[in-house]
């Protein structure tokens, strides 16, 4: 019965990590005063490898998300879309038309939610881990460069410094990202931009305006509900393939700073002799209030087997009450109904947990920052000049705010509010087209909005990801050039004198 219970509360427990990173030790024929040639060990070191999930469900869900990102599944979408758009020119005034693509919009969200809430907690545990991991090689550096400095003395370590600066740069680089995630990147600074916001709210005044002069009807709702629904149809597989384009560049990028990160421990190990493993570093688990417990338990939910087990529930009954509704336009809005107000739930929920595991990402970063500025201050080192990441655009500061309000759980629970009272009104309106539409028009408009500013977020985090990642590996690159340089150094300085 415990073990049911914990079973039953472990989801969105956000437990903490716990990492060692694997020590690199020299061969037995390496000796102290001969350092081994990086040509020789590039090709042999280890670099950062996925980890494999233990259960196989948990790989089977894993390789759909990595699939809901994919080239291949974007394209077929987007080619979908534009075959909706041309076929409206024929059937454009059948009533039909636009609610097809609002229950289409509505079972792909809700699918593409629980890819999009998978693929956020797997990035977070990835980063964390990746984080522990250069802490905990992080320590072993910083010891054996004591013991370095111990041996060839501050000015020994100065002149190896001086020296490397002649050096040419390591072998080692940060990958190019390809010219097909360099449009993905483009077409995401375009679509996160503030002023895309802004458009978008115009867009949608706009139509406000236009709804005297069509008194208010059922066509001029439908008309919003499908220019809306085709954008989500749009953004949803857009952010998937943003995400997974990033994922794949961040891993090349930690693959890189793993191997010159191995190479600087091994090389270090064979001038100090230095034999001790790397220690365990653990980043706690994330704090959270209540509220936010419920809303990352709600997450996690989502993100499983159950989200999509409960879709294809809804689904099968959708189709079994057909027949009883003469598969009429009512039942047609039935399942959009559905999926559009627990989409606009997942909305706020989405944006709530991107800003909260950010909020506990970034930290650990900033430690390995400001330990290996510690390290270099220690041996009278200049470090090299850190990549700036601008924060003084005004269209930077907006995001940032606005992500900052969109993403505190109070928003969460006036979602839920929102979405109690479109189904009061809808009830009152006895589940009419008109009152189906209440529950479709507002949460595909203020879902639309949400997905815009989760790509707004993702701008802002991958962007500090990526100045914090070419800083490490910048650093690391410095460092392992002074331990070139300082190769077959005697115990003293006086090679230098």
């Amino acid at each position: 019965m415990d073990s049911f219970i914990k079973a039953i509360r472990s989801p969105g427990a956000m437990l903490g990590v716990t990492e060692t990173a694997p020590s690199r030790m020299p061969r037995d024929g390496d000796k102290a005063a001969t350092i081994p040639d990086s040509s020789t060990l590039i090709k042999t070191d280890p670099g950062y490898t996925l980890a494999k999930k233990e259960k196989l469900l948990d790989r089977w869900l894993d390789n759909i998300v990595r699939a809901s990102g994919s080239t291949i599944v974007f394209s077929c979408i987007q080619l979908g879309l534009w075959a909706w758009v041309f076929a409206g020119a024929g059937v454009a005034h059948d009533p039909l038309w636009p609610v097809l693509i609002s229950d289409v919009q509505a079972i792909l969200s809700y699918a593409f939610d629980s890819c999009l809430m998978r693929q956020q907690f797997n990035g977070y545990y990835e980063s964390l881990t990746v984080a522990a991991e250069i802490q905990s090689r992080g320590l072993s550096v910083r010891r054996m460069f004591r013991d370095l400095a111990g041996q060839v003395g501050p000015e020994g370590i100065e002149k190896a410094s001086l020296a490397a600066g002649r050096l040419e740069m390591s072998e080692f680089q940060l990958p190019e990202p390809t010219r097909w995630t360099k449009a993905i990147q483009g077409l995401a600074s375009i679509i996160g931009h503030v002023g895309f916001v802004v458009f978008y709210w115009a867009t949608i005044i706009l139509w406000l305006a236009f709804g005297p002069a069509n008194d208010w009807s059922n066509q001029w709702q439908l008309d919003i509900n499908s220019a809306t629904s085709a954008l989500m149809v749009f953004i949803f597989s857009f952010l998937a393939i943003l995400r997974e384009r990033h994922s794949d560049y961040i891993r090349a990028c930690i693959d890189a700073i793993y191997r010159v990160d191995s190479t600087l421990e091994l090389k270090l190990r064979v001038v100090t002799n230095d034999q001790a493993g790397n220690l365990p570093v653990v980043i706690p688990a994330l704090r959270m209030n209540r509220v936010q417990r419920i809303i990352t338990y709600y997450a996690d939910v989502v993100g499983a087997l159950t989200g999509v087990a409960l879709l294809i529930v809804v689904f099968v009954a959708w189709l079994a009450i057909g027949p009883v509704l003469n598969f009429d336009t009512n039942w047609w809005l039935l399942i959009g109904t559905y999926a559009g107000l627990v989409g606009l739930i997942d909305g706020f929920v989405l944006r709530n947990v991107q800003t909260k595991l950010q909020g506990h990402e970034e930290p650990q970063y900033v430690k390995i920052d400001v330990e290996d500025r510690e390290l270099f201050a220690s041996l009278n080192i200049p470090q090299p000049s850190p990549e700036p990441l601008n924060v003084r655009r005004i269209s930077f500061r907006v995001s940032q705010a606005m992500g900052r309000i969109c993403g505190h759980e109070i928003m969460v629970v006036a979602g839920l509010l929102l979405v109690f009272g479109l189904l009061t009104g809808a009830s009152v309106m006895r589940w009419s087209e008109t009152g189906q539409l209440l529950c479709n028009i507002p949460p595909s408009v203020i879902e639309s909005f949400f997905m815009i500013i989760l790509i707004t977020g993702h701008n802002a985090i991958e962007a500090q990801r990526r100045v914090d990642l070419k800083n490490i590996f910048e650093r690391r690159s410095k460092l392992l050039s002074v331990v070139d340089a300082a190769s077959g150094l005697p115990p003293d300085s006086s090679l230098f004198a």
